[in-house]
């Protein structure tokens, strides 16, 4: 552990970042094996990363983002954050729209009447949405790592190394989600999995990215840092959550507990 912690930021966040892009990969490869998964440990897995990131984007994003304010003189110090926290999660319900836009304007209808999307739009667009999700994941890893050098209070190595674990496990069913719809589409095993780890080849990118940024330009940082906590609890509230409750609501409200209270735990006491 050492060895990594003397490494800068920027390749501790790239490390980190392809560390969540395997896990990625991993879910994607249940295709190799299996034709689905049990739907209870996807969303057990789904709540507690959600829950992981929800403690996250307080205490290793938001918090030191008004902090940070506070220390380098801004006042109000809870202005800035507060539009970085709001640009972040509506960065993320635009993105969506968007998405949605593009996928009815892909639609038809076919020969029963019913409504059809051809194969390989919809399969394009299930890449590009949860593509899309992870680029601020990945940010918020890089501007984690970033603020430890940049001298935010309450920024850690360690709380930046559980934002990444929590990260990745919520993208394990990700990677799941975008490679077993395509292969019941048709596609074969290779073809799928490819596609599904693809979609998180985006987050080493943004957290180099985002690692910079948090670096170079310390006054913008608060913002950044509130931008990736708003983006975060935007796909949580709109994706992770729904998703993992269709089921098995019991079992992901466990999980988001759970998950909160790992990584409140660990932050504060151990971070």
């Amino acid at each position: 552990m050492e060895w990594f912690m003397r490494l800068s930021p920027v390749i501790q966040a790239f490390i980190a970042t392809l560390f969540t892009w395997g896990v990625t990969a991993l879910g994607a490869a249940i295709v190799l094996f299996f034709k689905s998964v049990n739907r209870k440990v996807l969303d057990c897995m789904l709540g507690f990363g959600a829950g992981v990131m929800i403690a996250a984007s307080f205490w290793s994003l938001l918090n030191p983002a008004i902090q940070l304010c506070e220390e380098i003189g801004v006042e109000p110090a809870w202005l800035g954050p507060a539009m970085g926290f709001l640009i972040g999660g509506l960065f993320i319900m635009v993105s969506e729209k968007l998405l949605d836009k593009l996928y009815f304007s892909k639609r038809g209808i076919d020969k029963t009447g019913e409504i059809a999307v051809d194969s390989v739009k919809r399969s394009l667009l299930l890449v590009t949405a949860v593509t899309l999700h992870n680029i601020p994941e990945g940010m918020a890893i890089g501007v984690a790592f970033g603020g430890v050098v940049a001298g935010v209070e309450g920024a850690t190595v360690f709380s930046a190394i559980l934002l990444a674990i929590g990260i990745g496990l919520q993208n394990f069913p990700e990677g799941a989600a975008v490679s077993l719809p395509l292969r019941r589409e048709g596609y074969s095993r290779t073809k799928s999995f490819l596609a599904g780890q693809a979609s998180g080849m985006v987050e080493p990118i943004a957290g180099v990215i985002g690692a910079i940024a948090a670096i170079s330009m310390r006054s913008i940082l608060p913002f950044l840092l509130a931008f990736a906590a708003g983006a975060m609890i935007s796909v949580v509230c709109s994706e992770l959550i729904p998703e993992s409750t269709k089921e098995n609501k019991n079992l992901a409200t466990i999980g988001v507990v759970l998950g909160f209270i790992v990584m409140m735990i660990m932050d504060v006491a151990l971070g």
